[in-house]
Order: C-alpha cells, then structure tokens, then sequence
C-alpha cells in the first residue's frame, strides 16, 4: 500500500464515508419531503431532539450513545405524530404546524436543561451543528498492507456511527424500492391513493418515522445543518432537472454523492486565500456545495432555470408578435385594404422567413404566410365561438379572451362539428 493511499485510508476515508452515507441517506428521503412540500421537516426534528437528549441523559446519568439516540429518536416520533394531530385538527399547513411543534419542544428542552443537572455536561453547540466528522479517525488505525487491511480486525476498528448510518441508509433504499408505488401516489393524490386502497395518512407517518431515524442517526457524525441541507438540496436540484420521479431519485442520489465528496476534499485543500489556515469544517463545506449545486441549477436547469424560462419567453414572445402580424394582414386582406405595418417588429423576421412581402410599401401575405394565417384565424374564431355556446359569454366579449387562446398549442376546441362562419358572421378557415 503506498504511502498516498494509506494516509487517505487512515485520515480521510472515515469522516468521507459518514458524509456520503449521510447525505445519500437524507436525500434519497428529502425527494418524497420536497414533492410533499414538507421540507421543513428536517430542520423541525433538528431543534424537537433537544427534550430527548436532556432526558436521555437525566435518565441514563451520563453521556451513552445508545440512550441518547433512543432518546432523540424518542423525541423525533413525538414530533412527526404531533405534526400530524396539529395539521388534522387545527387544519392548518404544514409549515405553520411544523413550526409551532418544534419551537414549543425546543423551549421545552432548553427548560429541562435549565432545571436538570444537564448543564453540568458540555453540550458543545458546533459539534451539533457540525457534527464531528474529523474524530472519526481518531480511533481507526487500518493496516498499512492491502492483506491486513481486507480483514476482521480491520472492521472491529470502523467506528459506530459509520455502521449506524450504514443501516440506515440501507433501511432507507429497502423502503423506498418496496413502498416506491405508494410513496409516489401518496405524494401527488392522496385522495387517489385512499380510493386504491393506499391508507396516505400511514404512508405519511412511515415516511416521517425514516426522516426522523435517518436524522438522528446522522447529527452526532454531520450534525444539524448538513442533515437539513441534505433533506433539501439534492431533492430539490434533481426536481428541477427531471420531471420523472425515477429519474428524480437517482439524480439526487448523484447530486448528494457529489455534494458530500467535493464538500470533503474543498474542505481540506481550500485555498489560504479563501479561508483562514486553508481548511474549514468538512459537513459545513458540503453543504454549501449542495447549496452550490442547487443555485446553479436554478440558473442552469435545461426546462426550468432561469435561463431556460428567459430564452423561452424571449421565443414565446418572438412568436407571438409574429402570429399577430400574420393575422393583422389577414384581417387587412379579408377586408380588401392594404396594410402599412413596416414599423412593426416583427416584419422583418417574417420577411427573412418568407411569410411577408412588402410592395410600394404595402405588406400582403405569402402562400405560406396565408396557410398560418388561415390556421391561426381558425383557432381564433372557433375559440369565440366555443365561449359562446359553451361558457355562455357574449359575443361582444369574447374576442379579446380569443386572442390569447389562439396562441396555443393545443387543438381548438368544436374541430369535429366547426360552423363555417363565426359569432360575427365571418368565415371560419377550411382546415389544412
């Protein structure tokens, strides 16, 4: 084993592997959160754990990992079913009762550490929100041959929280591939799902008790804030880049690994430039990275950034302006006027496209013009007349609603039974 690779194995390879498990644990379990609009979960089950652990700890009488987490995890259901009794009997949004359940479970915590002797423990407030990833090599010395290394003793010295997040995660992929169905209707219709026989409310329920495990499971090696950015960012960057929940899975699979790998080396090799001593918290660092790669996405995404909606609306109003023009000189030819519209925008790109000439200064259609044209008015005039007979509108107020109708994609409504003329007693184009 040469020397690079075994002082990443005995430094590196521990605090990396929690903050992969971490991150891919919460965000394979964030996407079903984000869909549900519930993404505040997270951060409400990070400040609600606080009562479990004082009590945990009023119980056991010392620090023991295994009481603290039954506590927290104690803690976490008590308040995914609170959330629960609030939104159906105070009938009121999710958020609003999120945040009433955690801040009344917070105050409580900080009052029984004020009345037990807990303050007497050092609750050290950055390993909470941090966590602790860089101890986790403090007691792993691997071997220094590939022989050695691919043994028992080697797997007693993996630290417990790496074998913890590892059963979680695990956990975690075994119910989302046996309940994927479920989930997925459940998220979209919950009134669909009970007509199928798909109780929502115990889905929901079994969904919340997997957050609130994966995100006890995950504060004592990443702490609070990597666990609450990874439930949001790589759900919410794979949202954006697919509208497929397959495909959404799998992408923030992708983008958690990314964060939480990047996130580890940037945070030991940052540039002094960038950061005072060169390195900064490793669970802190991915989750800017998520934060990254989330706000590149919203920039970036091929259908839905920024970017794309600008350009789209740019092409949408490109052709809009055309249409208009296209049926302003069909409006102008049916009533036999010529039409001066050379200061239109529009006039030369539908003159570069062949749909337009202009003589003596007159602008007139060609054959191709007058065919989208022709459509375009038939769209027009099936749309008034479809407000009035079907919507019960007047004549004299449909037009304007027309207009933008017939910009559409989608077909014309009365294409199989179509009048010949309209609501104004003009003609309505002959189909193409």
């Amino acid at each position: 084993m040469s020397d690079l690779a075994y002082g990443f194995i005995a430094l590196d390879l521990m605090p990396m592997l929690a903050g992969v498990l971490a991150a891919l644990c919460c965000g394979l379990l964030g996407n079903h959160l984000v869909l549900r609009q519930q993404s505040l979960m997270g951060d409400a089950i990070s400040h609600a754990v606080l009562p479990g652990l004082v009590l945990a700890f009023l119980v056991g009488g010392t620090i023991n990992p295994a009481y603290m987490f039954l506590g927290a995890g104690a803690s976490a259901i008590v308040t995914v079913v609170l959330i629960q009794l609030v939104r159906r009997l105070g009938r009121v949004e999710p958020g609003a009762a999120m945040g009433v359940i955690f801040s009344v479970l917070f105050a409580l915590g900080v009052f029984l550490l004020e009345q037990g002797n807990a303050r007497a423990v050092d609750l050290d407030a950055s390993c909470v929100l941090y966590g602790n990833l860089e101890s986790l090599s403090l007691h792993w010395t691997p071997a220094d041959t590939w022989d050695a290394f691919l043994s028992k003793a080697t797997l007693e010295q993996i630290p417990r929280q790496i074998w913890t997040l590892l059963g979680m995660t695990g956990a975690s992929i075994v119910f989302m591939v046996l309940f994927f169905k479920e989930l997925r209707i459940s998220a979209f219709d919950p009134g669909i799902s009970t007509a199928q026989g798909i109780n929502a409310s115990a889905i929901q329920f079994l969904l919340m008790v997997f957050v609130a495990a994966a995100a006890v499971a995950s504060f004592e090696a990443v702490g609070s804030i990597l666990v609450i950015a990874m439930l949001i960012c790589p759900a919410a960057t794979a949202r954006l880049l697919t509208d497929r929940m397959g495909s959404q899975i799998l992408v923030s699979a992708l983008a958690a690994l990314g964060a939480s790998v990047g996130g580890y080396f940037l945070s030991a090799n940052a540039p002094e430039s960038l950061v005072h001593g060169g390195s900064v918290n490793a669970a802190g660092m991915m989750a800017v990275i998520g934060g990254v790669l989330l706000v590149l996405t919203i920039i970036a995404s091929p259908r839905h950034g920024i970017v794309a909606r600008a350009v789209h609306r740019q092409k949408l109003s490109r052709r809009i302006a055309m249409e208009d023009l296209l049926t302003t000189l069909y409006r102008a030819r049916e009533a036999g006027a010529p039409h001066h519209a050379s200061g239109m925008p529009a006039v030369a790109r539908a003159k570069s496209s062949g749909l337009v000439t202009a003589k003596n200064g007159a602008l007139s259609l060609t054959e191709r013009g007058l065919a989208d044209a022709s459509a375009i008015i038939r769209r027009h005039r099936l749309w008034e007349g479809y407000l009035v007979d079907r919507a019960g509108l007047l004549p004299d107020h449909v037009h304007a609603v027309a207009e933008t109708l017939e910009h559409l994609d989608s077909p014309s409504p009365n294409e199989t039974d179509a009048p010949h003329g309209d609501q104004h007693g003009k003609p309505i184009p002959p189909a193409s």
